[in-house]
Protein backbone atom coordinates (compact mmCIF):
# COMPACT_ATOMS: atom_id res chain seq x y z
CA UNK A 1 0.00 0.00 0.00
CA UNK A 2 3.17 2.70 1.23
CA UNK A 3 4.26 1.54 -2.23
CA UNK A 4 1.48 2.72 -4.29
CA UNK A 5 1.10 6.02 -2.80
CA UNK A 6 4.76 6.90 -3.40
CA UNK A 7 4.08 5.96 -7.15
CA UNK A 8 0.95 7.51 -7.20
CA UNK A 9 2.63 10.62 -6.04
CA UNK A 10 5.76 10.81 -8.09
CA UNK A 11 3.77 10.29 -10.97
CA UNK A 12 1.53 13.11 -9.78
CA UNK A 13 4.57 15.01 -9.25
CA UNK A 14 5.94 14.14 -13.06
CA UNK A 15 2.69 15.29 -14.48
CA UNK A 16 2.91 18.94 -12.56
CA UNK A 17 5.84 19.30 -13.46
CA UNK A 18 5.22 18.54 -16.85
CA UNK A 19 2.13 20.86 -16.60
CA UNK A 20 4.23 24.19 -15.24
CA UNK A 21 6.72 23.27 -18.23
CA UNK A 22 4.56 23.92 -20.86
CA UNK A 23 2.91 26.56 -18.86
CA UNK A 24 6.18 28.33 -18.71
CA UNK A 25 6.72 28.13 -22.59
CA UNK A 26 3.86 30.04 -23.32
CA UNK A 27 4.52 33.61 -24.91
CA UNK A 28 4.38 36.55 -23.93
CA UNK A 29 0.83 38.34 -23.94
CA UNK A 30 -0.92 41.00 -22.60
CA UNK A 31 -2.33 38.18 -19.99
CA UNK A 32 0.49 37.94 -17.99
CA UNK A 33 0.28 41.01 -15.87
CA UNK A 34 -3.72 40.67 -15.77
CA UNK A 35 -3.08 36.99 -14.38
CA UNK A 36 -0.62 38.78 -11.76
CA UNK A 37 -3.15 41.56 -10.41
CA UNK A 38 -6.17 38.92 -10.28
CA UNK A 39 -3.88 36.67 -7.85
CA UNK A 40 -2.59 39.61 -5.70
CA UNK A 41 -6.33 40.97 -5.82
CA UNK A 42 -7.54 37.47 -4.60
CA UNK A 43 -5.21 37.44 -1.65
CA UNK A 44 -7.22 37.24 1.75
CA UNK A 45 -10.28 37.05 -0.17
CA UNK A 46 -10.28 40.61 -0.89
CA UNK A 47 -11.52 40.21 -4.43
CA UNK A 48 -14.43 37.64 -3.50
CA UNK A 49 -15.33 40.32 -0.32
CA UNK A 50 -15.57 43.08 -3.13
CA UNK A 51 -17.64 40.72 -5.66
CA UNK A 52 -20.24 40.01 -2.60
CA UNK A 53 -20.55 43.42 -1.84
CA UNK A 54 -21.57 43.79 -5.48
CA UNK A 55 -23.70 41.13 -5.84
CA UNK A 56 -25.47 42.11 -2.29
CA UNK A 57 -26.29 45.94 -2.93
CA UNK A 58 -29.79 44.22 -4.79
CA UNK A 59 -32.04 42.43 -2.64
CA UNK A 60 -33.34 39.33 -3.66
CA UNK A 61 -31.70 36.10 -5.12
CA UNK A 62 -27.91 37.99 -5.47
CA UNK A 63 -27.70 39.04 -1.91
CA UNK A 64 -28.45 35.23 -0.77
CA UNK A 65 -25.77 34.58 -3.44
CA UNK A 66 -23.34 36.70 -2.31
CA UNK A 67 -24.29 35.57 1.62
CA UNK A 68 -24.09 32.05 0.69
CA UNK A 69 -20.56 33.25 -1.40
CA UNK A 70 -18.99 34.64 1.71
CA UNK A 71 -19.97 31.71 4.23
CA UNK A 72 -18.53 29.04 1.61
CA UNK A 73 -15.15 30.99 1.41
CA UNK A 74 -14.48 31.42 5.53
CA UNK A 75 -15.39 28.06 5.55
CA UNK A 76 -12.95 27.11 2.84
CA UNK A 77 -10.22 29.33 4.08
CA UNK A 78 -10.51 28.10 7.40
CA UNK A 79 -9.98 24.39 6.62
CA UNK A 80 -7.54 25.08 3.77
CA UNK A 81 -5.36 26.89 6.08
CA UNK A 82 -5.85 25.35 9.78
CA UNK A 83 -6.75 21.99 8.97
CA UNK A 84 -5.18 21.00 5.06
CA UNK A 85 -2.08 22.79 4.69
CA UNK A 86 -0.56 21.83 8.16
CA UNK A 87 -1.74 18.23 7.52
CA UNK A 88 0.11 17.85 3.83
CA UNK A 89 3.00 20.39 3.71
CA UNK A 90 4.55 20.46 0.57
CA UNK A 91 7.30 22.55 -1.08
CA UNK A 92 6.75 25.20 -3.74
CA UNK A 93 7.68 25.38 -7.16
CA UNK A 94 11.09 27.22 -7.05
CA UNK A 95 11.29 31.08 -8.83
CA UNK A 96 13.03 29.68 -12.44
CA UNK A 97 10.41 27.05 -13.55
CA UNK A 98 8.33 29.91 -14.80
CA UNK A 99 9.96 33.24 -16.67
CA UNK A 100 10.62 36.25 -14.77
CA UNK A 101 8.27 38.53 -15.67
CA UNK A 102 5.44 36.69 -14.29
CA UNK A 103 7.04 35.94 -10.82
CA UNK A 104 5.28 37.44 -8.13
CA UNK A 105 7.08 40.48 -5.99
CA UNK A 106 5.60 38.48 -2.72
CA UNK A 107 5.52 34.74 -3.03
CA UNK A 108 3.88 32.94 -0.44
CA UNK A 109 5.69 30.52 2.49
CA UNK A 110 2.83 28.76 3.61
CA UNK A 111 2.60 24.66 2.28
CA UNK A 112 1.96 24.12 -1.24
CA UNK A 113 -1.03 22.23 -0.60
CA UNK A 114 -3.64 22.97 -1.23
CA UNK A 115 -3.70 26.03 -2.89
CA UNK A 116 -5.37 28.21 -0.62
CA UNK A 117 -6.77 30.95 -3.63
CA UNK A 118 -8.11 28.02 -5.50
CA UNK A 119 -10.14 26.65 -2.91
CA UNK A 120 -11.20 30.15 -2.28
CA UNK A 121 -12.31 31.10 -5.66
CA UNK A 122 -14.40 27.61 -5.89
CA UNK A 123 -15.81 27.30 -2.51
CA UNK A 124 -17.13 31.64 -3.56
CA UNK A 125 -18.21 30.54 -7.56
CA UNK A 126 -20.24 27.27 -6.25
CA UNK A 127 -21.54 28.86 -3.70
CA UNK A 128 -23.08 31.82 -5.46
CA UNK A 129 -24.41 29.30 -8.91
CA UNK A 130 -26.61 27.64 -6.27
CA UNK A 131 -28.18 30.37 -5.49
CA UNK A 132 -28.58 31.82 -8.57
CA UNK A 133 -26.70 30.56 -11.52
CA UNK A 134 -26.68 33.43 -13.54
CA UNK A 135 -24.49 35.14 -11.11
CA UNK A 136 -22.56 31.79 -10.92
CA UNK A 137 -21.94 31.70 -14.85
CA UNK A 138 -20.31 35.40 -14.39
CA UNK A 139 -18.55 34.86 -11.53
CA UNK A 140 -16.63 31.27 -12.48
CA UNK A 141 -14.52 32.71 -15.57
CA UNK A 142 -12.99 35.01 -13.04
CA UNK A 143 -12.84 32.31 -10.29
CA UNK A 144 -11.13 29.74 -13.13
CA UNK A 145 -8.52 32.84 -13.88
CA UNK A 146 -7.89 33.12 -10.32
CA UNK A 147 -7.04 29.33 -9.65
CA UNK A 148 -4.83 29.05 -13.27
CA UNK A 149 -3.21 32.00 -11.98
CA UNK A 150 -1.76 30.62 -9.18
CA UNK A 151 0.09 28.03 -11.65
CA UNK A 152 1.06 30.60 -14.31
CA UNK A 153 2.52 33.19 -11.36
CA UNK A 154 4.57 29.92 -10.50
CA UNK A 155 3.39 29.89 -6.78
CA UNK A 156 1.84 26.22 -7.09
CA UNK A 157 1.33 22.82 -8.62
CA UNK A 158 -1.43 22.31 -10.69
CA UNK A 159 -2.60 19.50 -8.66
CA UNK A 160 -2.37 22.15 -5.75
CA UNK A 161 -4.67 23.79 -7.01
CA UNK A 162 -6.67 20.96 -8.27
CA UNK A 163 -6.99 20.13 -4.34
CA UNK A 164 -7.80 23.06 -3.25
CA UNK A 165 -10.39 23.79 -6.10
CA UNK A 166 -11.91 20.22 -4.82
CA UNK A 167 -12.10 21.45 -1.24
CA UNK A 168 -13.51 24.60 -2.47
CA UNK A 169 -16.45 23.00 -4.03
CA UNK A 170 -17.18 20.53 -1.32
CA UNK A 171 -17.20 23.18 1.35
CA UNK A 172 -19.71 25.00 -0.90
CA UNK A 173 -21.74 21.80 -1.21
CA UNK A 174 -21.70 21.47 2.43
CA UNK A 175 -23.46 24.71 3.51
CA UNK A 176 -26.44 22.77 1.89
CA UNK A 177 -26.54 20.91 5.33
CA UNK A 178 -27.50 24.13 7.57
CA UNK A 179 -28.23 26.24 4.70
CA UNK A 180 -30.86 24.67 2.14
CA UNK A 181 -30.99 25.98 -1.22
CA UNK A 182 -34.69 27.65 -1.84
CA UNK A 183 -36.07 25.92 -4.59
CA UNK A 184 -37.37 27.68 -7.69
CA UNK A 185 -40.69 26.29 -7.96
CA UNK A 186 -43.58 27.82 -5.71
CA UNK A 187 -45.29 25.72 -3.14
CA UNK A 188 -48.00 23.48 -4.68
CA UNK A 189 -51.70 24.30 -3.95
CA UNK A 190 -55.03 23.11 -5.96
CA UNK A 191 -56.22 25.14 -9.30
CA UNK A 192 -59.25 27.29 -8.78
CA UNK A 193 -61.19 27.90 -12.49
CA UNK A 194 -63.89 30.32 -10.89
CA UNK A 195 -62.04 33.30 -10.80
CA UNK A 196 -62.22 36.25 -12.98
CA UNK A 197 -59.85 37.57 -16.16
CA UNK A 198 -59.59 41.19 -15.68
CA UNK A 199 -57.39 42.22 -18.57
CA UNK A 200 -57.74 46.02 -17.97
CA UNK A 201 -58.35 46.09 -14.22
CA UNK A 202 -62.24 46.71 -14.38
CA UNK A 203 -63.72 45.49 -11.57
CA UNK A 204 -60.06 45.38 -9.84
CA UNK A 205 -59.85 47.42 -6.64
CA UNK A 206 -56.02 47.40 -5.44
CA UNK A 207 -55.07 48.42 -2.00
CA UNK A 208 -51.32 49.98 -2.01
CA UNK A 209 -48.62 50.51 0.54
CA UNK A 210 -45.89 52.77 -0.60
CA UNK A 211 -45.02 52.43 3.16
CA UNK A 212 -43.79 48.29 2.01
CA UNK A 213 -40.14 47.67 1.13
CA UNK A 214 -38.66 50.39 -0.78
CA UNK A 215 -40.25 53.47 1.12
CA UNK A 216 -38.55 55.86 -2.38
CA UNK A 217 -40.44 54.25 -4.68
CA UNK A 218 -44.33 54.15 -4.80
CA UNK A 219 -45.73 51.21 -7.54
CA UNK A 220 -49.22 53.05 -8.04
CA UNK A 221 -48.09 54.51 -11.19
CA UNK A 222 -47.03 51.07 -12.70
CA UNK A 223 -49.90 49.43 -11.49
CA UNK A 224 -52.16 52.39 -12.77
CA UNK A 225 -50.34 51.49 -16.33
CA UNK A 226 -50.62 47.96 -16.38
CA UNK A 227 -54.66 47.75 -14.72
CA UNK A 228 -55.93 51.49 -16.02
CA UNK A 229 -59.58 50.52 -15.19
CA UNK A 230 -58.59 49.19 -11.26
CA UNK A 231 -59.17 51.27 -8.63
CA UNK A 232 -56.13 52.09 -6.34
CA UNK A 233 -57.02 52.99 -2.66
CA UNK A 234 -54.03 53.83 0.17
CA UNK A 235 -55.32 52.30 3.58
CA UNK A 236 -54.95 54.08 6.82
CA UNK A 237 -53.24 50.70 8.26
CA UNK A 238 -52.28 47.59 7.45
CA UNK A 239 -54.46 45.94 10.15
CA UNK A 240 -57.10 43.55 8.99
CA UNK A 241 -59.95 45.88 10.51
CA UNK A 242 -58.35 49.07 9.80
CA UNK A 243 -58.45 47.78 5.88
CA UNK A 244 -62.01 47.02 6.03
CA UNK A 245 -62.81 50.08 7.42
CA UNK A 246 -61.12 51.96 4.74
CA UNK A 247 -62.45 50.00 1.89
CA UNK A 248 -65.99 50.14 2.94
CA UNK A 249 -65.51 54.48 3.34
CA UNK A 250 -64.34 54.03 -0.48
CA UNK A 251 -67.49 51.69 -1.49
CA UNK A 252 -69.88 53.05 0.66
CA UNK A 253 -70.20 49.22 1.77
CA UNK A 254 -71.83 48.42 -1.43
CA UNK A 255 -69.33 45.48 -2.78
CA UNK A 256 -71.50 44.40 -6.01
CA UNK A 257 -68.69 45.98 -7.94
CA UNK A 258 -65.69 44.66 -7.28
CA UNK A 259 -64.42 41.35 -8.96
CA UNK A 260 -61.03 40.91 -7.54
CA UNK A 261 -59.24 42.47 -4.66
CA UNK A 262 -55.54 43.30 -5.33
CA UNK A 263 -52.59 43.71 -2.52
CA UNK A 264 -48.85 45.81 -3.27
CA UNK A 265 -47.12 45.24 0.25
CA UNK A 266 -45.49 43.61 1.96
CA UNK A 267 -46.45 40.11 3.98
CA UNK A 268 -47.84 42.72 6.56
CA UNK A 269 -50.14 43.81 4.52
CA UNK A 270 -50.79 41.08 2.25
CA UNK A 271 -51.87 39.16 5.47
CA UNK A 272 -54.46 41.78 6.13
CA UNK A 273 -55.85 42.02 2.80
CA UNK A 274 -56.39 38.17 2.39
CA UNK A 275 -58.49 38.33 5.45
CA UNK A 276 -60.84 41.20 3.79
CA UNK A 277 -60.57 39.10 0.42
CA UNK A 278 -61.71 35.92 2.28
CA UNK A 279 -64.46 37.61 4.05
CA UNK A 280 -66.06 38.67 0.85
CA UNK A 281 -64.98 35.42 -1.30
CA UNK A 282 -63.14 37.66 -3.57
CA UNK A 283 -59.86 36.50 -5.05
CA UNK A 284 -56.91 37.94 -4.37
CA UNK A 285 -53.76 39.28 -6.35
CA UNK A 286 -50.58 39.84 -4.79
CA UNK A 287 -47.99 41.74 -6.37
CA UNK A 288 -44.39 41.67 -4.32
CA UNK A 289 -43.35 45.22 -3.04
CA UNK A 290 -42.48 44.83 0.49
CA UNK A 291 -39.07 43.67 1.49
CA UNK A 292 -39.17 39.54 1.75
CA UNK A 293 -42.41 39.11 0.36
CA UNK A 294 -42.74 35.51 1.44
CA UNK A 295 -45.76 34.94 0.44
CA UNK A 296 -45.65 35.92 -3.38
CA UNK A 297 -42.82 33.95 -3.53
CA UNK A 298 -44.20 31.00 -1.68
CA UNK A 299 -47.36 31.25 -3.94
CA UNK A 300 -45.54 31.56 -7.69
CA UNK A 301 -45.51 35.57 -7.98
CA UNK A 302 -42.42 37.15 -8.45
CA UNK A 303 -43.50 40.34 -9.83
CA UNK A 304 -46.03 42.67 -10.98
CA UNK A 305 -45.74 40.97 -14.31
CA UNK A 306 -46.59 37.42 -13.09
CA UNK A 307 -49.31 38.98 -11.22
CA UNK A 308 -50.49 40.84 -14.78
CA UNK A 309 -50.18 37.79 -16.81
CA UNK A 310 -52.08 35.50 -13.88
CA UNK A 311 -55.38 38.45 -13.99
CA UNK A 312 -55.18 38.48 -17.45
CA UNK A 313 -55.43 34.61 -18.24
CA UNK A 314 -58.30 34.65 -14.84
CA UNK A 315 -55.65 31.70 -13.42
CA UNK A 316 -55.94 31.18 -9.19
CA UNK A 317 -55.34 28.83 -6.67
CA UNK A 318 -56.54 27.71 -3.72
CA UNK A 319 -54.46 28.26 -0.21
CA UNK A 320 -55.04 27.85 3.52
CA UNK A 321 -55.11 30.49 5.89
CA UNK A 322 -54.21 29.95 9.37
CA UNK A 323 -55.85 31.74 12.18
CA UNK A 324 -54.86 32.87 15.51
CA UNK A 325 -57.04 33.85 18.90
CA UNK A 326 -55.80 36.29 21.67
CA UNK A 327 -57.67 35.65 25.06
CA UNK A 328 -61.32 36.46 24.24
CA UNK A 329 -60.63 38.90 21.30
CA UNK A 330 -61.51 38.51 17.41
CA UNK A 331 -59.80 35.31 15.12
CA UNK A 332 -57.03 36.91 13.21
CA UNK A 333 -55.72 35.80 10.63
CA UNK A 334 -52.12 35.24 9.03
CA UNK A 335 -50.96 33.97 5.65
CA UNK A 336 -47.11 33.00 6.87
CA UNK A 337 -45.95 32.60 10.27
CA UNK A 338 -47.11 33.67 14.08
CA UNK A 339 -44.52 33.26 16.69
CA UNK A 340 -44.65 33.90 20.24
CA UNK A 341 -41.86 34.14 22.92
CA UNK A 342 -38.22 35.32 21.97
CA UNK A 343 -39.85 35.31 18.08
CA UNK A 344 -41.24 38.53 18.33
CA UNK A 345 -37.88 40.46 19.49
CA UNK A 346 -36.56 38.69 16.59
CA UNK A 347 -38.41 39.91 13.87
CA UNK A 348 -38.34 43.25 15.45
CA UNK A 349 -34.46 43.23 15.53
CA UNK A 350 -34.17 41.29 11.88
CA UNK A 351 -36.34 43.65 10.13
CA UNK A 352 -33.98 46.80 11.52
CA UNK A 353 -30.98 44.83 9.93
CA UNK A 354 -32.30 43.31 7.04
CA UNK A 355 -31.49 46.43 4.68
CA UNK A 356 -27.66 46.18 6.28
CA UNK A 357 -27.00 42.61 6.43
CA UNK A 358 -29.82 40.90 4.31
CA UNK A 359 -31.84 38.58 5.78
CA UNK A 360 -30.36 35.30 6.73
CA UNK A 361 -27.28 37.12 8.55
CA UNK A 362 -29.80 39.54 10.43
CA UNK A 363 -31.55 36.43 11.18
CA UNK A 364 -28.60 35.19 12.37
CA UNK A 365 -27.68 38.19 14.55
CA UNK A 366 -30.84 39.01 15.66
CA UNK A 367 -31.59 35.25 17.01
CA UNK A 368 -27.71 35.35 19.06
CA UNK A 369 -28.81 38.48 20.55
CA UNK A 370 -32.48 37.49 21.89
CA UNK A 371 -31.11 34.42 22.99
CA UNK A 372 -28.53 35.96 24.95
CA UNK A 373 -30.52 38.15 26.77
CA UNK A 374 -33.94 36.37 26.42
CA UNK A 375 -36.11 35.03 29.42
CA UNK A 376 -38.25 31.63 28.93
CA UNK A 377 -41.86 31.40 28.81
CA UNK A 378 -43.47 28.84 30.91
CA UNK A 379 -46.40 27.38 28.50
CA UNK A 380 -48.86 24.59 28.66
CA UNK A 381 -49.05 23.68 24.56
CA UNK A 382 -52.08 21.59 24.34
CA UNK A 383 -51.92 21.36 27.94
CA UNK A 384 -48.39 19.92 28.52
CA UNK A 385 -46.23 22.14 30.35
CA UNK A 386 -43.63 23.46 30.00
CA UNK A 387 -40.44 26.08 29.31
CA UNK A 388 -39.62 27.66 26.02
CA UNK A 389 -37.07 30.11 24.72
CA UNK A 390 -39.86 30.34 21.23
CA UNK A 391 -42.14 29.25 19.76
CA UNK A 392 -43.60 29.42 16.06
CA UNK A 393 -46.53 28.64 14.25
CA UNK A 394 -46.51 28.60 10.33
CA UNK A 395 -49.45 27.94 7.77
CA UNK A 396 -49.10 25.00 6.07
CA UNK A 397 -45.16 23.04 6.47
CA UNK A 398 -41.85 24.96 6.35
CA UNK A 399 -38.76 23.72 5.22
CA UNK A 400 -35.67 23.62 5.95
CA UNK A 401 -37.11 21.54 9.29
CA UNK A 402 -33.86 23.25 11.41
CA UNK A 403 -33.07 26.57 12.45
CA UNK A 404 -34.13 29.16 9.22
CA UNK A 405 -37.97 27.81 8.39
CA UNK A 406 -38.02 29.87 4.76
CA UNK A 407 -40.31 28.13 1.81
CA UNK A 408 -43.36 25.63 1.99
CA UNK A 409 -43.48 22.86 -0.35
CA UNK A 410 -47.47 23.07 -0.10
CA UNK A 411 -50.34 25.61 0.07
CA UNK A 412 -53.14 23.39 1.06
CA UNK A 413 -52.44 20.82 2.99
CA UNK A 414 -54.43 22.55 6.22
CA UNK A 415 -51.33 22.09 8.64
CA UNK A 416 -49.91 23.80 11.11
CA UNK A 417 -46.23 23.48 11.47
CA UNK A 418 -45.72 23.82 15.19
CA UNK A 419 -41.43 24.39 16.46
CA UNK A 420 -40.47 25.51 19.76
CA UNK A 421 -37.08 25.65 21.58
CA UNK A 422 -36.99 24.33 24.60
CA UNK A 423 -35.87 25.55 27.77
CA UNK A 424 -36.42 22.98 30.59
CA UNK A 425 -33.43 21.51 29.24
CA UNK A 426 -29.65 21.97 31.02
CA UNK A 427 -27.59 24.25 28.86
CA UNK A 428 -30.35 24.39 26.25
CA UNK A 429 -29.15 27.37 24.24
CA UNK A 430 -25.53 26.48 24.11
CA UNK A 431 -27.38 23.18 22.77
CA UNK A 432 -29.55 24.71 20.38
CA UNK A 433 -26.54 27.34 19.38
CA UNK A 434 -24.07 24.07 18.54
CA UNK A 435 -27.22 21.93 16.90
CA UNK A 436 -28.07 24.78 14.64
CA UNK A 437 -23.93 25.66 13.61
CA UNK A 438 -23.57 21.54 12.85
CA UNK A 439 -27.01 20.89 10.90
CA UNK A 440 -28.31 18.18 13.49
CA UNK A 441 -31.34 20.46 14.77
CA UNK A 442 -33.98 18.20 14.00
CA UNK A 443 -32.15 15.46 16.05
CA UNK A 444 -31.57 17.68 19.28
CA UNK A 445 -34.19 17.16 22.79
CA UNK A 446 -34.14 21.42 22.92
CA UNK A 447 -35.90 21.51 19.73
CA UNK A 448 -39.62 20.20 18.79
CA UNK A 449 -41.04 20.60 15.51
CA UNK A 450 -44.61 18.69 14.97
CA UNK A 451 -47.44 19.15 12.45
CA UNK A 452 -51.19 19.86 13.77
CA UNK A 453 -54.38 21.22 12.56
CA UNK A 454 -54.75 23.18 15.58
CA UNK A 455 -53.28 24.05 18.33
CA UNK A 456 -53.01 26.00 21.78
CA UNK A 457 -50.70 27.99 23.77
CA UNK A 458 -51.18 29.22 27.34
CA UNK A 459 -48.80 31.42 28.48
CA UNK A 460 -48.43 30.95 32.70
CA UNK A 461 -47.13 34.98 33.64
CA UNK A 462 -47.12 38.43 32.03
CA UNK A 463 -49.46 38.63 29.10
CA UNK A 464 -46.97 38.67 26.01
CA UNK A 465 -46.78 39.97 22.18
CA UNK A 466 -47.41 38.06 19.21
CA UNK A 467 -46.25 38.35 15.85
CA UNK A 468 -48.15 37.91 13.22
CA UNK A 469 -46.37 37.71 9.38
CA UNK A 470 -43.60 39.54 10.47
CA UNK A 471 -45.68 42.24 12.10
CA UNK A 472 -45.79 42.05 15.98
CA UNK A 473 -48.75 43.34 17.91
CA UNK A 474 -49.21 46.98 19.48
CA UNK A 475 -48.03 47.49 22.85
CA UNK A 476 -51.38 46.72 25.07
CA UNK A 477 -52.66 43.91 22.33
CA UNK A 478 -50.77 41.16 24.72
CA UNK A 479 -52.53 38.23 26.07
CA UNK A 480 -51.78 34.50 27.24
CA UNK A 481 -54.04 32.16 25.45
CA UNK A 482 -53.51 31.84 22.19
CA UNK A 483 -55.74 29.21 20.12
CA UNK A 484 -53.79 28.61 16.59
CA UNK A 485 -56.07 27.01 13.96
CA UNK A 486 -55.55 26.16 9.96
CA UNK A 487 -58.13 26.76 7.63
CA UNK A 488 -58.49 24.58 4.79
CA UNK A 489 -58.27 26.22 1.09
CA UNK A 490 -60.46 29.78 2.03
CA UNK A 491 -58.71 31.90 -0.27
CA UNK A 492 -58.28 31.91 -3.78
CA UNK A 493 -55.24 33.65 -5.13
CA UNK A 494 -54.03 34.30 -8.23
CA UNK A 495 -50.96 32.88 -9.68
CA UNK A 496 -49.76 31.49 -13.44
CA UNK A 497 -51.31 28.72 -14.98
CA UNK A 498 -47.94 27.39 -16.35
CA UNK A 499 -47.07 26.81 -13.10
CA UNK A 500 -49.58 24.31 -12.21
Amino acid sequence: MLEWVRRAARRVNEVDAELVRRSAALPRTVADPALGAVTVAANHGLLWFSVAALLASRQGVTRRAALRGVAALAGASLTTNAVAKPLLPRRRPVDDLVPEHRRLADRPRSSSFPSGHAASAAAFATAVAMESPAAGAVVAPLAAAVAYSRVHTGVHWPSDVAGGALLGTAVAVATRRWWPVRPTTPGQARADERVPALTDGAGLLVLVNPASGDQNHDPSAELARVWPAATLVHPDGSDGEDLAETLDRVLHGDWSSVRALGVAGGDGTVAAAAVVAARHGLPLVVVPAGTLNHFARDVGVPDLAGAAHAVAEGAAVRVDLAAVRVDDGPSRSFVNTASLGGYPEMVRLRERWTGRWGKWAAGAAALVRVLAGAEPLTVRVDGQLTRVWLLFVGNNGYHPQGLAPAWRPRLDHARLDLRYVRADVRFSRLRFALAALTGALTRSRVYVRQERQSVEVEVLGPPVALARDGEVSARGAEGNRFRFVARDRVLRVYRPAEID
